[in-house]
């Protein structure tokens, strides 16, 4: 019959009686309420015991590939508080950088910590290279109570018992001595992302010309602000031409067809003073600093290395892993940079090193 639902003709005469009878109805609406109210704390026990064995999104730790994007856009997450955290400063240029980031990468996980690196950090390192610490939000570096630790550029025994929860390495640490037992998770650490590499080898590529048996070797020649700091405040020197000549000759003497590419922060000196006269010599970049990880990236494409000073040429020797040779004993034996620099943590023992020439300082000069 039209308005009769489907199916209750089907009902026992027992039940259709209980559900129709007006004294039965009062005793199944109070069944149906307290059914629901049964079913909403269960709901709610259920939820809340979910919650606690699962942290919130605030509270996880991110991807590794959530700094794998866009070096535009700088993930930030708001560490756990059941682990605490560690970070690192953010200081001085692409070289220094790199230190620090090894470096606390390093003694977060001697010590049993997790590593954060700060926003500007990520600014400077995710365009090059597939880093993979998270990265902590502004707002919580300013709220995080942290404990400041002053590290020295070599590794320590205290180093490996670092007290503290949340702990903000300083100082400029880029010592090998720090990380390399993980040699092999920092080299991943700072694998180039893919358009850098090909952009690098396609310039490389280039240079070859009709040689067939092509060596490369990346040049670093570190001048700018060095040219003044070292001889005025570090009792140091510069890379001069005679060296330069004498690095050279040994990649000649050993390869059949070398080919040297030199970047630098000084191009018009470098162009002076470093013969090109055989056609095996390539001066790359502007010499301006404009493009650092450009030039970083071409030299860690190469074969061998040739540096000066700095943390800049160290890296790119450390990456490219070939032969390197670098300016050995460039200070005089009173330089008050000795006080925070050791040879023996800068350079690896099987780096190739060439005395500098002291002279100009002895002289005055």
């Amino acid at each position: 019959m039209e308005g009769e639902s489907p199916g209750w003709d089907l009902l026992p005469s027992s039940l259709l009686g209980a559900m129709t009878a007006p004294d039965s109805w009062v005793p199944f609406r109070l069944v149906l309420q307290l059914s629901l109210y049964l079913l909403t704390i269960m709901t709610l026990s259920t939820f809340l015991h979910l919650s606690s064995r699962f942290p919130s999104a605030w509270q996880r730790l991110p991807s590794p590939n959530t700094t794998k994007g866009s070096p535009a856009t700088s993930p930030t997450t708001t560490p756990p508080t059941e682990r605490g955290m560690w970070t690192v400063n953010s200081a001085g240029r692409l070289g220094n950088q790199m230190g620090e980031y090894a470096t606390l990468y390093a003694l977060a996980k001697m010590n049993g910590r997790q590593a954060y690196i700060l926003p500007e950090m990520h600014r400077q390192l995710a365009p090059l290279f597939r880093i993979t610490l998270p990265v902590v939000s502004s707002d919580v570096v300013r709220s995080v109570p942290w404990r400041n630790y002053g590290l020295h550029n070599w590794m320590s025994e205290e180093y490996r018992h670092i007290k503290g929860k949340y702990v903000r390495l300083t100082g400029y640490p880029w010592s090998w001595t720090f990380y390399h037992h993980l040699r092999q998770e920092i080299l991943q650490e700072f694998s180039f992302h893919d358009h850098v590499k090909e952009e690098a080898n396609q310039y490389l590529a280039g240079l070859r010309g009709q040689r067939q048996n092509v060596t490369y070797v990346g040049i670093h020649v570190r001048r700018g602000d060095y040219v003044r700091v070292m001889p005025q405040i570090r009792k140091g020197v510069v890379a001069d031409k005679a060296y330069l000549e004498k690095a050279m000759g040994y990649f000649r003497d050993k390869y059949q067809e070398p080919v040297f590419v030199v970047t630098s922060n000084g191009m018009e000196w470098c162009r002076e003073n470093i013969n090109a006269s055989q056609g095996d010599v390539y001066f790359s970049g502007d010499g301006k600093e404009s493009s650092p990880g450009r030039d970083f990236a071409l030299l860690a494409h190469c074969n061998h290395t040739i540096m000066t000073i700095g943390t800049f040429g160290i890296w790119v020797g450390y990456l490219v892993g070939g032969e390197t040779v670098y300016l050995a004993n460039y200070t005089l034996p009173d330089s008050p940079f000795l006080r925070l620099f050791k040879p023996e943590a800068a350079f690896l023992p099987e780096w190739i090193g060439i005395n500098a020439d002291l002279s100009p300082l002895r002289g005055g000069t």
